[in-house]
Protein backbone atom coordinates (compact mmCIF):
# COMPACT_ATOMS: atom_id res chain seq x y z
CA UNK A 1 0.00 0.00 0.00
CA UNK A 2 1.19 3.11 -0.99
CA UNK A 3 -0.11 6.69 0.96
CA UNK A 4 -2.03 9.17 -0.35
CA UNK A 5 -2.52 13.07 0.08
CA UNK A 6 -4.70 14.63 2.35
CA UNK A 7 -7.89 15.45 0.65
CA UNK A 8 -9.14 19.10 1.69
CA UNK A 9 -11.03 19.52 4.55
CA UNK A 10 -13.91 22.04 3.33
CA UNK A 11 -15.63 18.76 1.23
CA UNK A 12 -19.12 17.29 3.03
CA UNK A 13 -20.68 13.96 3.16
CA UNK A 14 -24.30 13.71 3.31
CA UNK A 15 -25.22 9.76 4.26
CA UNK A 16 -21.99 8.84 2.85
CA UNK A 17 -21.96 11.01 -0.38
CA UNK A 18 -19.56 13.25 -1.38
CA UNK A 19 -20.95 16.93 -1.71
CA UNK A 20 -19.05 19.36 -3.64
CA UNK A 21 -20.55 22.84 -3.49
CA UNK A 22 -23.37 20.87 -1.05
CA UNK A 23 -24.37 18.63 -4.07
CA UNK A 24 -23.46 14.87 -4.27
CA UNK A 25 -21.22 13.97 -6.69
CA UNK A 26 -23.55 11.47 -8.36
CA UNK A 27 -26.06 14.80 -8.91
CA UNK A 28 -23.49 16.66 -10.34
CA UNK A 29 -22.43 13.93 -12.97
CA UNK A 30 -26.24 13.54 -13.47
CA UNK A 31 -26.38 16.75 -14.62
CA UNK A 32 -23.74 16.83 -16.58
CA UNK A 33 -24.52 14.07 -18.89
CA UNK A 34 -21.32 12.02 -18.31
CA UNK A 35 -18.11 11.61 -17.23
CA UNK A 36 -15.48 12.35 -16.64
CA UNK A 37 -15.84 15.68 -14.79
CA UNK A 38 -14.20 18.70 -13.33
CA UNK A 39 -16.23 20.77 -10.49
CA UNK A 40 -15.19 23.55 -9.00
CA UNK A 41 -16.45 24.70 -5.79
CA UNK A 42 -16.15 28.74 -6.13
CA UNK A 43 -17.46 29.20 -2.31
CA UNK A 44 -14.37 27.58 -1.65
CA UNK A 45 -12.43 29.99 -4.04
CA UNK A 46 -13.88 32.74 -2.34
CA UNK A 47 -13.25 31.74 1.29
CA UNK A 48 -9.56 31.86 0.17
CA UNK A 49 -9.52 34.93 -1.17
CA UNK A 50 -11.17 36.63 2.22
CA UNK A 51 -7.84 34.70 4.06
CA UNK A 52 -5.52 37.09 1.25
CA UNK A 53 -7.22 39.88 2.24
CA UNK A 54 -6.87 39.62 6.23
CA UNK A 55 -3.28 38.32 5.91
CA UNK A 56 -2.12 40.74 3.03
CA UNK A 57 -4.10 44.06 3.29
CA UNK A 58 -1.66 46.48 2.14
CA UNK A 59 -0.57 44.18 -0.66
CA UNK A 60 -2.55 43.47 -4.69
CA UNK A 61 -3.85 40.09 -5.62
CA UNK A 62 -3.48 38.96 -8.65
CA UNK A 63 -5.04 35.54 -10.05
CA UNK A 64 -2.59 33.77 -12.11
CA UNK A 65 -4.87 32.58 -15.14
CA UNK A 66 -2.69 29.76 -16.34
CA UNK A 67 -3.78 28.04 -13.19
CA UNK A 68 -7.18 27.53 -14.20
CA UNK A 69 -8.45 29.67 -16.95
CA UNK A 70 -11.85 27.84 -17.24
CA UNK A 71 -14.22 30.76 -19.05
CA UNK A 72 -16.58 30.17 -15.88
CA UNK A 73 -14.19 30.48 -13.22
CA UNK A 74 -12.61 33.48 -14.50
CA UNK A 75 -15.82 35.30 -14.94
CA UNK A 76 -16.67 35.25 -10.81
CA UNK A 77 -12.98 35.30 -9.78
CA UNK A 78 -12.25 38.57 -12.27
CA UNK A 79 -14.38 40.89 -10.06
CA UNK A 80 -12.73 39.96 -6.75
CA UNK A 81 -9.43 40.51 -7.10
CA UNK A 82 -7.04 43.17 -8.68
CA UNK A 83 -5.24 42.36 -11.38
CA UNK A 84 -4.85 38.97 -13.78
CA UNK A 85 -1.42 37.74 -14.80
CA UNK A 86 -1.48 36.10 -18.34
CA UNK A 87 0.98 34.26 -20.51
CA UNK A 88 -0.49 34.40 -24.12
CA UNK A 89 -2.91 36.34 -25.98
CA UNK A 90 -5.35 33.82 -25.82
CA UNK A 91 -5.23 34.70 -21.92
CA UNK A 92 -5.52 37.90 -22.34
CA UNK A 93 -8.43 37.50 -24.44
CA UNK A 94 -10.10 35.39 -21.82
CA UNK A 95 -9.82 38.04 -18.87
CA UNK A 96 -10.41 40.69 -20.91
CA UNK A 97 -13.99 38.72 -22.09
CA UNK A 98 -14.29 37.71 -18.25
CA UNK A 99 -14.48 41.63 -17.48
CA UNK A 100 -10.96 42.40 -16.25
CA UNK A 101 -9.75 46.15 -17.65
CA UNK A 102 -7.06 45.43 -19.88
CA UNK A 103 -4.65 47.66 -17.96
CA UNK A 104 -4.87 45.67 -14.87
CA UNK A 105 -3.65 42.70 -16.96
CA UNK A 106 0.06 42.14 -16.81
CA UNK A 107 1.44 39.78 -19.43
CA UNK A 108 4.67 37.62 -18.68
CA UNK A 109 6.40 34.50 -20.77
CA UNK A 110 9.75 34.30 -22.52
CA UNK A 111 8.21 33.79 -26.13
CA UNK A 112 6.18 36.61 -27.23
CA UNK A 113 4.91 36.64 -30.60
CA UNK A 114 4.98 40.23 -32.37
CA UNK A 115 1.51 39.74 -32.51
CA UNK A 116 1.05 39.16 -29.19
CA UNK A 117 2.88 42.34 -28.09
CA UNK A 118 0.82 44.16 -30.36
CA UNK A 119 -2.45 43.08 -28.79
CA UNK A 120 -1.57 43.56 -25.59
CA UNK A 121 -0.05 47.80 -26.67
CA UNK A 122 -2.68 48.11 -28.65
CA UNK A 123 -4.99 47.21 -25.56
CA UNK A 124 -2.90 48.56 -22.69
CA UNK A 125 -1.88 45.61 -21.14
CA UNK A 126 1.47 45.70 -19.13
CA UNK A 127 4.00 43.84 -20.77
CA UNK A 128 6.57 41.94 -18.33
CA UNK A 129 9.78 41.55 -20.49
CA UNK A 130 11.62 38.63 -20.73
CA UNK A 131 14.90 39.80 -23.01
CA UNK A 132 16.62 42.92 -24.83
CA UNK A 133 15.40 41.86 -27.84
CA UNK A 134 12.10 41.56 -26.63
CA UNK A 135 12.00 45.34 -25.43
CA UNK A 136 13.37 46.43 -28.55
CA UNK A 137 10.61 44.40 -30.77
CA UNK A 138 8.01 46.36 -28.28
CA UNK A 139 9.14 49.60 -28.79
CA UNK A 140 9.49 49.13 -32.55
CA UNK A 141 5.62 47.95 -32.20
CA UNK A 142 4.71 51.01 -30.24
CA UNK A 143 6.46 53.32 -32.63
CA UNK A 144 4.26 51.42 -35.01
CA UNK A 145 1.44 52.08 -33.50
CA UNK A 146 2.04 55.35 -32.15
CA UNK A 147 0.95 54.39 -28.65
CA UNK A 148 2.99 54.66 -25.28
CA UNK A 149 3.12 50.92 -24.14
CA UNK A 150 3.04 49.66 -20.52
CA UNK A 151 6.12 48.09 -19.75
CA UNK A 152 7.83 46.33 -16.69
CA UNK A 153 11.10 44.33 -16.71
CA UNK A 154 10.47 40.46 -15.22
CA UNK A 155 14.00 40.05 -13.46
CA UNK A 156 16.18 36.86 -12.95
CA UNK A 157 16.79 36.86 -9.44
CA UNK A 158 20.63 35.63 -8.28
CA UNK A 159 19.08 33.76 -5.99
CA UNK A 160 16.37 30.85 -5.97
CA UNK A 161 12.87 29.87 -3.94
CA UNK A 162 14.38 27.11 -1.69
CA UNK A 163 12.42 23.81 -1.84
CA UNK A 164 10.15 25.39 -4.62
CA UNK A 165 8.55 22.90 -7.21
CA UNK A 166 9.42 24.76 -10.05
CA UNK A 167 12.20 27.09 -9.82
CA UNK A 168 11.50 30.05 -11.78
CA UNK A 169 14.93 31.80 -11.24
CA UNK A 170 18.49 31.77 -10.10
CA UNK A 171 21.10 30.71 -12.33
CA UNK A 172 21.11 30.19 -15.87
CA UNK A 173 17.03 30.61 -16.91
CA UNK A 174 14.94 31.56 -19.90
CA UNK A 175 12.72 33.65 -17.96
CA UNK A 176 13.51 37.02 -17.11
CA UNK A 177 16.76 39.35 -17.47
CA UNK A 178 20.02 38.70 -15.35
CA UNK A 179 19.06 41.17 -12.53
CA UNK A 180 23.15 42.59 -13.47
CA UNK A 181 21.57 43.54 -16.93
CA UNK A 182 18.87 45.49 -16.11
CA UNK A 183 19.82 48.75 -15.05
CA UNK A 184 21.03 49.07 -18.16
CA UNK A 185 17.84 48.15 -20.26
CA UNK A 186 15.53 50.24 -17.62
CA UNK A 187 18.07 53.44 -18.12
CA UNK A 188 16.99 52.32 -22.38
CA UNK A 189 13.49 52.22 -21.91
CA UNK A 190 13.92 56.06 -19.27
CA UNK A 191 14.79 57.75 -23.04
CA UNK A 192 11.89 56.21 -24.59
CA UNK A 193 8.04 57.29 -24.52
CA UNK A 194 7.16 54.52 -22.25
CA UNK A 195 5.25 54.10 -18.95
CA UNK A 196 7.10 52.06 -16.76
CA UNK A 197 5.34 49.57 -14.54
CA UNK A 198 8.11 48.75 -12.00
CA UNK A 199 10.08 44.77 -11.86
CA UNK A 200 7.82 41.48 -12.00
CA UNK A 201 10.41 39.10 -9.74
CA UNK A 202 9.56 35.14 -9.39
CA UNK A 203 11.84 32.56 -7.81
CA UNK A 204 9.70 29.50 -7.87
CA UNK A 205 6.41 28.08 -7.22
CA UNK A 206 4.73 25.08 -5.59
CA UNK A 207 6.77 26.06 -1.91
CA UNK A 208 5.19 24.95 1.28
CA UNK A 209 8.14 26.25 3.46
CA UNK A 210 7.06 29.78 4.93
CA UNK A 211 10.21 30.68 5.35
CA UNK A 212 12.03 29.88 2.55
CA UNK A 213 9.08 32.05 0.91
CA UNK A 214 9.45 35.15 3.64
CA UNK A 215 13.18 34.97 3.11
CA UNK A 216 12.84 35.04 -0.88
CA UNK A 217 10.31 38.27 -0.45
CA UNK A 218 12.35 40.00 1.89
CA UNK A 219 15.42 39.23 -1.18
CA UNK A 220 12.85 40.19 -3.80
CA UNK A 221 12.00 43.41 -2.03
CA UNK A 222 16.03 44.21 -1.20
CA UNK A 223 16.55 43.01 -5.16
CA UNK A 224 14.05 45.97 -6.41
CA UNK A 225 15.40 48.72 -3.96
CA UNK A 226 18.69 48.45 -5.24
CA UNK A 227 17.77 48.11 -9.15
CA UNK A 228 15.46 51.54 -8.32
CA UNK A 229 18.84 53.29 -6.43
CA UNK A 230 21.15 51.64 -9.34
CA UNK A 231 18.78 53.22 -12.08
CA UNK A 232 17.43 56.83 -10.47
CA UNK A 233 13.30 55.61 -11.52
CA UNK A 234 11.07 54.48 -8.68
CA UNK A 235 8.98 51.34 -9.57
CA UNK A 236 5.14 52.05 -10.08
CA UNK A 237 4.94 48.63 -8.97
CA UNK A 238 6.54 45.53 -7.64
CA UNK A 239 5.45 42.04 -8.50
CA UNK A 240 6.56 39.36 -6.35
CA UNK A 241 5.18 36.77 -7.97
CA UNK A 242 3.56 33.90 -6.46
CA UNK A 243 5.06 30.32 -5.10
CA UNK A 244 1.90 29.78 -2.54
CA UNK A 245 1.86 25.59 -2.72
CA UNK A 246 -1.03 23.78 -1.15
CA UNK A 247 -0.43 19.97 0.35
CA UNK A 248 -0.05 17.40 -2.61
CA UNK A 249 0.83 14.31 -1.07
CA UNK A 250 1.20 12.32 2.06
CA UNK A 251 3.05 14.25 5.07
CA UNK A 252 2.81 18.15 3.37
CA UNK A 253 1.61 20.62 5.54
CA UNK A 254 -0.88 23.63 4.57
CA UNK A 255 1.38 26.57 4.15
CA UNK A 256 1.07 29.52 7.25
CA UNK A 257 -0.32 32.18 4.63
CA UNK A 258 -0.76 34.19 7.54
CA UNK A 259 2.80 34.25 8.99
CA UNK A 260 3.90 35.11 5.15
CA UNK A 261 1.29 38.17 5.85
CA UNK A 262 2.94 39.32 8.65
CA UNK A 263 6.16 39.35 7.31
CA UNK A 264 5.57 40.82 3.75
CA UNK A 265 3.35 43.55 5.93
CA UNK A 266 6.22 44.27 8.12
CA UNK A 267 8.33 44.90 4.71
CA UNK A 268 6.17 46.92 2.88
CA UNK A 269 5.62 49.32 5.87
CA UNK A 270 9.72 49.36 6.51
CA UNK A 271 10.17 49.65 3.06
CA UNK A 272 13.07 51.24 1.59
CA UNK A 273 12.44 55.28 0.49
CA UNK A 274 12.93 54.62 -3.09
CA UNK A 275 9.98 52.25 -3.08
CA UNK A 276 8.20 55.07 -1.07
CA UNK A 277 5.69 55.21 -3.80
CA UNK A 278 5.78 51.13 -5.19
CA UNK A 279 2.40 49.38 -4.80
CA UNK A 280 3.32 45.80 -4.18
CA UNK A 281 1.64 42.37 -5.64
CA UNK A 282 0.94 38.89 -5.12
CA UNK A 283 0.11 36.62 -8.26
CA UNK A 284 -1.63 33.43 -6.87
CA UNK A 285 -3.09 30.60 -8.76
CA UNK A 286 -2.96 27.18 -7.44
CA UNK A 287 -3.32 28.30 -3.83
CA UNK A 288 -6.36 30.49 -4.78
CA UNK A 289 -7.86 27.42 -6.95
CA UNK A 290 -5.97 24.15 -6.54
CA UNK A 291 -8.15 22.49 -3.46
CA UNK A 292 -11.16 23.62 -5.05
CA UNK A 293 -11.30 21.35 -7.70
CA UNK A 294 -12.40 17.54 -8.32
CA UNK A 295 -12.08 15.25 -11.40
CA UNK A 296 -14.95 12.52 -11.08
CA UNK A 297 -14.28 9.30 -13.34
CA UNK A 298 -16.57 6.58 -13.63
CA UNK A 299 -15.46 2.78 -13.03
CA UNK A 300 -15.60 0.81 -16.27
CA UNK A 301 -13.76 -2.14 -15.22
CA UNK A 302 -12.40 -3.87 -12.25
CA UNK A 303 -10.01 -6.97 -13.11
CA UNK A 304 -6.94 -8.91 -11.04
CA UNK A 305 -3.93 -9.51 -12.46
CA UNK A 306 -0.78 -10.74 -10.62
CA UNK A 307 -2.69 -11.08 -7.41
CA UNK A 308 -3.48 -7.29 -7.84
CA UNK A 309 -6.63 -5.49 -8.01
CA UNK A 310 -6.92 -2.91 -11.13
CA UNK A 311 -10.04 -0.44 -11.26
CA UNK A 312 -9.89 1.09 -14.72
CA UNK A 313 -11.86 4.72 -15.43
CA UNK A 314 -12.97 6.56 -17.89
CA UNK A 315 -10.36 9.41 -17.41
CA UNK A 316 -6.67 9.63 -17.17
CA UNK A 317 -3.92 11.81 -17.29
CA UNK A 318 -5.70 13.35 -20.89
CA UNK A 319 -7.45 15.23 -18.21
CA UNK A 320 -5.33 14.78 -15.15
CA UNK A 321 -1.72 14.92 -15.99
CA UNK A 322 -0.31 16.00 -12.96
CA UNK A 323 -2.12 13.40 -10.85
CA UNK A 324 -0.38 10.56 -12.88
CA UNK A 325 3.09 11.80 -12.12
CA UNK A 326 3.85 13.33 -15.36
CA UNK A 327 3.87 16.74 -14.73
CA UNK A 328 7.40 18.07 -13.00
CA UNK A 329 7.04 15.36 -10.78
CA UNK A 330 10.35 12.93 -9.79
CA UNK A 331 9.43 10.50 -7.92
CA UNK A 332 5.60 9.63 -8.65
CA UNK A 333 3.30 10.04 -5.93
CA UNK A 334 -0.53 9.33 -5.37
CA UNK A 335 -2.73 12.83 -4.79
CA UNK A 336 -5.51 11.97 -2.52
CA UNK A 337 -8.90 9.97 -3.93
CA UNK A 338 -11.71 8.46 -2.85
CA UNK A 339 -14.66 6.27 -3.48
CA UNK A 340 -17.44 9.18 -4.05
CA UNK A 341 -20.63 7.22 -2.64
CA UNK A 342 -18.61 5.84 0.07
CA UNK A 343 -17.32 8.59 0.95
CA UNK A 344 -15.13 8.85 4.49
CA UNK A 345 -15.71 5.12 4.52
CA UNK A 346 -12.86 2.42 5.91
CA UNK A 347 -11.22 1.30 3.43
CA UNK A 348 -11.87 -2.50 2.21
CA UNK A 349 -9.13 -3.31 -0.03
CA UNK A 350 -5.54 -2.09 -1.67
CA UNK A 351 -6.06 -1.24 -5.52
CA UNK A 352 -4.56 0.54 -8.44
CA UNK A 353 -6.49 2.76 -10.38
CA UNK A 354 -5.91 3.46 -14.06
CA UNK A 355 -7.44 5.43 -17.10
CA UNK A 356 -8.25 4.63 -19.79
CA UNK A 357 -5.25 5.20 -22.54
CA UNK A 358 -3.28 2.76 -24.06
CA UNK A 359 -0.45 3.65 -21.49
CA UNK A 360 1.47 2.30 -18.72
CA UNK A 361 1.68 5.99 -18.02
CA UNK A 362 -2.00 6.40 -17.33
CA UNK A 363 -2.20 5.83 -13.73
CA UNK A 364 -4.11 8.02 -11.27
CA UNK A 365 -3.88 6.07 -7.91
CA UNK A 366 -0.92 3.66 -7.33
CA UNK A 367 -1.58 0.20 -4.56
CA UNK A 368 -3.64 2.96 -2.91
CA UNK A 369 -6.64 1.82 -0.06
CA UNK A 370 -10.25 2.04 -0.83
CA UNK A 371 -13.72 1.28 -0.24
CA UNK A 372 -14.68 -1.36 -2.33
CA UNK A 373 -15.56 0.08 -5.68
CA UNK A 374 -17.16 -1.66 -8.63
CA UNK A 375 -17.86 -0.86 -12.09
CA UNK A 376 -20.63 2.08 -12.56
CA UNK A 377 -18.70 3.84 -9.57
CA UNK A 378 -17.12 6.91 -9.53
CA UNK A 379 -14.12 7.87 -8.06
CA UNK A 380 -12.80 11.28 -7.02
CA UNK A 381 -9.54 12.93 -7.44
CA UNK A 382 -9.20 15.73 -5.84
CA UNK A 383 -6.55 18.93 -6.04
CA UNK A 384 -8.06 18.77 -9.44
CA UNK A 385 -8.52 22.63 -9.38
CA UNK A 386 -4.93 24.10 -10.44
CA UNK A 387 -3.19 22.79 -14.03
CA UNK A 388 -5.69 20.15 -14.55
CA UNK A 389 -7.79 20.32 -17.60
CA UNK A 390 -5.66 22.89 -19.36
CA UNK A 391 -2.07 21.25 -18.65
CA UNK A 392 -3.64 17.89 -19.60
CA UNK A 393 -3.29 16.58 -23.33
CA UNK A 394 -7.02 16.08 -23.55
CA UNK A 395 -6.12 15.60 -27.56
CA UNK A 396 -4.15 11.91 -26.70
CA UNK A 397 -5.72 9.05 -28.44
CA UNK A 398 -8.95 11.35 -29.23
CA UNK A 399 -11.14 11.23 -26.58
CA UNK A 400 -11.13 14.71 -26.21
CA UNK A 401 -11.76 17.24 -23.14
CA UNK A 402 -13.45 16.60 -20.29
CA UNK A 403 -16.38 19.04 -19.39
CA UNK A 404 -16.37 21.43 -16.57
CA UNK A 405 -18.30 22.96 -14.08
CA UNK A 406 -18.85 25.73 -11.41
CA UNK A 407 -20.68 25.28 -8.54
CA UNK A 408 -21.06 27.18 -5.03
CA UNK A 409 -22.03 30.25 -6.80
CA UNK A 410 -25.60 32.35 -6.40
Amino acid sequence: MKPMGPIPADFGVRDGALLIGGRTATALVRDAGETPLFVYDFAMIERRIARFRAAFPSIDLHYALKANPFAGLVHRIAPLVDGIDVASMGEARTAIGAGMAAYCLSFAGPGKRDAELEFAIAHGVTINLESVGEAQRALAIAARLGLRPRLAVRVNPDFELRGSGMRMGGGAKPFGIDAERVPELVRSLASEDVEFRGFHIFAGSQSLDPDAIIEAQAAMVALAARLAEQVGVAPSRLNLGGGFGIPYFADDVPLDVERIGAALEAQYRARPAVLANTGFCLELGRWLVGEAGVYLTRVVDRKESGGQTFLIVDGGLHHQLAASGNFGTVVRRNYPLAVAHRFGAEPDEVVTVCGCLCTPLDRLGDQVALPRAEAGDLIAIFLAGAYGASASPSAFLGHGPAPEMLVGTP
